[in-house]
């Protein structure tokens, strides 16, 4: 039975550690960010298939190559369900900055595909969720390591290895986490591709970086278990200094965190892809975390969001 209008959302996610590594099958740190969501509203329609979002309006059949990996997915669904490629409209609202390294293109994927699975009246499992999500990653990212459509499809904080079981933790500590976003766009495909390149020509050199990441990751979350923030602060800005190291930050981002960390924050670093997108800081207080946001945006921060790390999550 189709339904003449259907809602599917999807919340952004923060890795606190291990990106980049993580595509190397080291560990990584990921929590759900739901100050940040993605709502996909699927309406009944008559005719071909439209599609409103941020890059486009119109045609489905037009869409263009930036959103390949929505498109691909909207037809990939319909196909599995054995119904029409027509007769709907969809709709993407987004507060996630879009190629910020929180998650947008992955939070895009599962709202319209939770989306249309309502609106079609069907059910879905993680799983198959998962999977279909990406089939989208893929496009996007190219070699994407799966953790953001893990955490943002579970909707709970996970310690990632690629293609092993995933592990759902919790924890709850004493701190504040600033998330900032630099305004302009992380580009995750090329800075892993980079990456690759610079293991590529000299192991020697980089691959000691990428298993540190991976250690750090480790330690992490025995910090973040053992409600250990300073600990954390110290791992996540080490963690900064061996992906600048690895070129994936930029003069932006490195501003930001040297803001962050010489008004007091316990650490800083990027988060996600990096060149562009958006940094955390680890805060003692509330009160902490606002004066440095407040720095934060007054240093050219384009949004700034703080969460309570000590609430059970």
């Amino acid at each position: 039975m189709t339904n003449r209008e259907a809602i599917g959302t999807g919340i952004g996610k923060i890795i606190l550690l291990g990106e980049h590594s993580v595509v190397y099958g080291k560990p990584a740190i990921a929590i759900p960010f739901s100050n940040t969501k993605v709502e996909a509203i699927i309406k009944k329609t008559n005719g071909d298939v439209t599609l409103d979002c941020v890059f486009f309006r119109g045609l489905l059949s037009n869409a263009p190559e930036r959103i390949l990996g929505t498109k691909t997915v909207i037809e990939k669904v319909v196909e599995d369900l054995d119904k029409e490629l027509r007769d709907f409209h969809i709709e993407i609202n987004s507060t996630i900055p879009y190629e910020s390294g929180m998650g947008s293109s992955a939070a895009v994927a599962v709202a319209t595909i939770r989306g249309l699975y309502r609106f079609f009246g069907e059910s879905i499992t993680n799983d198959r969720l998962i999977d279909l999500t990406n089939i989208s990653e893929k496009i996007v990212h190219g070699n994407p390591s799966g953790i953001d459509t893990s955490v943002i499809v579970m909707e709970t904080n996970l310690y990632y290895v690629k293609g092993k079981q995933l592990d759902p933790f919790h924890f709850k500590l004493d701190a504040y986490l600033i998330v900032a976003h630099t305004g302009s766009q992380s580009q995750t495909k090329d800075a892993v591709r980079d990456v690759r390149l610079l293991i590529e020509k000299n192991p020697k050199k980089y691959r000691p970086i990428i298993d540190e990441l991976g250690n750090i990751a480790y330690r992490g979350k025995m910090a973040m278990e053992g409600n250990n923030p300073i600990e954390l602060g110290n791992l996540m800005t080490r963690a900064h200094f061996l992906l600048d190291k690895l070129s994936v930050s930029n003069e932006k981002l490195n501003k930001l965190v040297d803001i962050s960390l010489d008004n007091g924050a316990l650490g800083a670093k990027l988060t996600g892809g990096g060149r562009g997108g958006s940094m955390i800081a680890l805060c003692s207080t509330k009160d902490e975390a606002k004066y440095i946001s407040n720095k934060l945006l007054d240093k050219g921060a384009k949004k700034v969001w703080v969460s309570n790390m000590g609430v059970d999550i």
